[in-house]
């Protein structure tokens, strides 16, 4: 209730939902009054309050009525006559409105006698009565004055409408807290600054909601007219092309036409003044749709043409996954085209489009190179090689001048990399040389997956291994194109099939790393971006009787030995969203590389490197006794008789377990496994090493594993199974079978199960233990629990009370 002490255009503007409303306006048929005070239901009588004596209750109704002076909805005169006067308001007087016709004049709605307007009746003032006028109107009616009040007050709102607007204030646009939103890039001038618009139910579905009740208020609203007055900054309802109703501020304007932005787009254009309509307030509590990003890693060649020309024409109009870096004023991300089978990291595709291409080397086919470098030898055969050419000799040179810069510098702190990201290049320091490195994969704040850019090498190094380029030299380095070669051998027998681990490893005793290897190029395939090509040693060449192609289908090479397999490789890079690519296992790089790298990340960790048993298990892990509490996380649920859950205060320990296996068995030694059934192993499932227990053997070449901590099978590539070194044996298997209590069901239902899975699956839960199973074997113990949501601040949530109400109503419906 808000009382209107005097008359103006002020007091209506605390209802502008209300300012369409003019007195005598007709909406639906029925006369709606310009009154602040909305029609509320009928509210019951205070108890308790004294009556009011039938004496005193008209000339209260007046004194009442005299302070609204724009008329009040006779439904609200109990409540206004009870707050104001602390008295009961007589049942029947609202049944008998004509009693109270000699203090008020009663305005019935369409005839309605349950729907009336009271105006207070005062005298007539001396200069308001009609020459003409007679005795009879000896009582003037207030209508007419309050409908000239109103006129009045509508060319006072009018002529403040701007003043209105801007002291309204737009919500700032918030960043949308989901891991990887989706975007839609509109336009960019550099790619510092790229305009972009969130795609979701909060943004732009709610700004096409806004968008068409503005088109419903502007066009069917004839009495709204083009602004006659406009100033830099203001906003604006625009009729934009196709009678599209669009949100814009004035950026500049002249005589006849103003440049606006549209704030929920983030282009401009000028317009007619006479398309340009004042923008109601509210059209004002979206947040201004149109923002900007800043693409991670092209920041130094922000400006560049060439590149803003790329990200144009790969990104504009196009919806993309963003992963936020850095939540700044403008965001710092890195896009995603998931379109695909596989994610494209859009801004590491835009880097390599503008390299160099006069540093390119460029295969001919029949040609010959000499001097040429093995730099990695891939578990599939694949062969990563070098040739001289003006790109390796400048980034060779590049990297001696870097050399020399942290030599006289004294690295700082300043270099080490702080927010690594996925397609971001910086340098690792191997074997006395800084090395161009990507970063592929980042599996958590301290182990990440690189590929090595001018050997073709993938392995996990640690963060704190990394270091930037230094900004002196970062636009010359990241334009050169890399200078690894893919390559494999021509001509070899199709009897061949897969590599047996004596075969490669034939090839790189023979050939890794030797620096004056020639080659021949006999194809050339750029949709796979291999070439294929014939490899001779020094000491054979040029005779093709004698290359490697003919020298490595010695027979003894390839006798496949029963579920014995070298470690895979996949040279592929991964996002964030994508589940297959990343890392390689062990073995994709040459020697020297690869012991170096051993010796980097023996540094921290002790040499296990012969130390492997198939006998010793850590201990089972800690569980509470019957009667007692335990924190809990579910990784894995099935439904209630079936659940994975693993101690929650060890779950730093497993994460910490997990990245020294993704560090050591990157760059370990290759060991040829014979598998058997319930043996526990070292297995790469997706982008991580886990430590796995043996289920079953398959005869397509893939293993039945099970996840000790996890909880999770598998099916995985023989090929990507290693021996569980000691040093990852310490730590008990975190994944414990467990059964909800409380709750009895013979066969559970998929809906029921669903309905479980989404309350209690990846959630940190209490669980109250009832029973423990125990078993010689960790991974076959058992635990009955009631499981206890506290997340909520003001009431806890028992599983089994939860899904025991289910299991009643779904027995109603069925």
């Amino acid at each position: 209730m808000v009382e209107k002490p005097c008359s103006g255009g002020q007091d209506l503007l605390l209802y502008p939902a209300k300012r369409k409303q003019l007195l005598r306006s007709e909406l639906d048929g029925e006369k709606v009054p310009p009154s602040p005070l909305p029609a509320p239901k009928q509210i019951p009588p205070l108890k308790g309050c004294p009556a009011v004596m039938p004496g005193d209750f008209k000339e209260k109704v007046a004194e009442l009525l005299a302070k609204y002076s724009s008329g009040l909805w006779a439904s609200a005169l109990p409540k206004a006559f009870e707050d104001m006067y602390k008295m009961k308001f007589p049942e029947d007087a609202l049944k008998n409105l004509a009693s109270l016709s000699d203090v008020c004049t009663i305005d019935y709605i369409s005839g309605n006698p349950q729907k009336a307007i009271l105006y207070a009746k005062l005298p007539l003032p001396t200069d308001k009565i009609p020459k003409d006028a007679g005795q009879s109107h000896g009582d003037y009616d207030i209508k007419s004055m309050v409908e000239q009040e109103y006129l009045q007050i509508e060319e006072n709102i009018a002529k403040s409408a701007d003043t209105f607007v801007e002291n309204t204030t737009v919500p700032p646009l918030i960043i949308p807290t989901e891991a990887s939103p989706s975007v839609l890039v509109v336009e960019l001038s550099n790619t510092n600054e790229v305009v972009i618009r969130y795609v979701g139910k909060d943004y732009s579905a709610a700004q096409e909601l806004m968008e068409d009740e503005m088109k419903e208020y502007y066009s069917k609203n004839p009495k709204i007219t083009p602004v006659q007055t406009v100033h830099v900054g203001q906003l604006l309802a625009v009729n934009a092309e196709e009678d599209a109703w669009l949100r814009a501020q004035i950026i500049s304007m002249d005589e006849n036409k103003i440049k606006v932005c549209y704030v929920d787009y983030g282009f401009s254009e000028n317009i007619e003044k006479s398309k340009a309509y004042k923008l109601n307030p509210k059209f004002c509590s979206l947040s201004f749709q149109a923002t900007k990003c800043k693409l991670a890693g092209l920041e130094v060649l922000s400006d560049d043409p060439d590149l803003v020309k790329v990200v144009e024409s790969l990104t504009c109009g196009k919806i993309f996954a963003v992963e936020i870096l850095d939540k700044a004023d403008i965001p710092l991300v890195v896009l995603y085209d998931t379109s695909g089978e596989d994610d494209v990291n859009i801004n590491a595709t835009c880097l390599k489009a503008i390299c160099d291409k006069s540093l390119e080397v460029h295969l001919q086919i029949d040609a010959m190179y000499t001097n040429v470098r093995v730099t990695n030898i891939c578990s599939d055969g694949t062969l990563y090689c070098q040739v001289p050419c003006k790109g390796l000799n400048k980034l060779n040179d590049l990297l001696h001048k870097i050399e020399d810069y942290f030599h006289c510098k004294h690295m700082t702190s300043e270099y080490f990399v702080s927010l690594p990201f996925c397609g971001k290049v910086c340098l690792f320091h191997c074997k006395g040389k800084w090395l161009r490195v990507e970063i592929t994969n980042v599996h958590s704040s301290r182990a990440l997956d690189v590929q090595f850019l001018d050997s073709g090498t993938v392995t996990s190094v640690k963060v704190s291994e990394l270091r930037e380029i230094p900004p002196r030299f970062l636009q010359e380095i990241i334009v050169i194109p890399p200078q690894a070669i893919k390559c494999c051998l021509a001509d070899l027998p199709q009897s061949i099939g897969m590599w047996t681990p004596d075969a490669v490893l034939w090839l790189r005793d023979s050939v890794l790393n030797c620096s004056d290897c020639s080659i021949k190029v006999t194809k050339v395939d750029e949709t796979r971006g291999i070439s294929h090509i014939y490899l001779f040693t020094p000491k054979n060449f040029p005779d093709p009787h004698h290359s490697i192609n003919r020298q490595i289908t010695n027979a003894d090479l390839w006798k496949h030995q029963k579920d014995v397999f070298l470690s895979a490789i996949s040279s592929g890079a991964s996002s964030p969203h994508s589940k297959g690519g990343g890392t390689p296992i062990p073995g994709t790089a040459g020697e020297n590389l690869r012991k170096s790298l051993t010796d980097v990340i023996k540094k921290s960790v002790v040499d296990h490197t012969g130390s492997f048993s198939t006998e010793e298990l850590p201990p089972p892990v800690h569980l509470s006794k019957p009667g007692e509490h335990m924190d809990v996380y579910v990784p894995v649920a099935c439904h209630p008789g079936y659940f994975v859950i693993q101690p929650w205060q060890e779950i730093h320990k497993l994460e910490v377990l997990m990245e020294e296996m993704i560090l050591y068995y990157s760059v370990s030694e290759e060991r040829h496994v014979a598998v058997e059934k319930d043996q526990v192993y070292a297995a790469k499932v997706e982008n991580k090493w886990h430590r796995v227990l043996l289920k079953g053997i398959l005869t397509n070449g893939l293993v039945s594993v099970y996840e000790l901590d996890y909880g999770k099978h598998e099916l995985v590539n023989i090929r990507k199974v290693q021996p569980l070194v000691d040093m990852f044996r310490k730590l008990p298997f975190q994944a414990v079978t467990a059964q909800l209590a409380g709750v009895k069901c013979n066969q559970w239902s998929e809906e029921a199960s669903m309905v479980f899975r989404n309350h209690v699956e990846k959630k940190p839960l209490v669980a109250l233990v009832q029973t423990v199973i125990e078993n010689a074997n960790p991974w076959d113990r058992k635990v009955v629990v009631y499981l206890v949501d506290t997340s909520l601040p003001d009431t806890d949530i028992w599983i089994h009370d939860f899904m025991s109400e289910y299991l009643v109503e779904l027995s109603k419906v069925n």
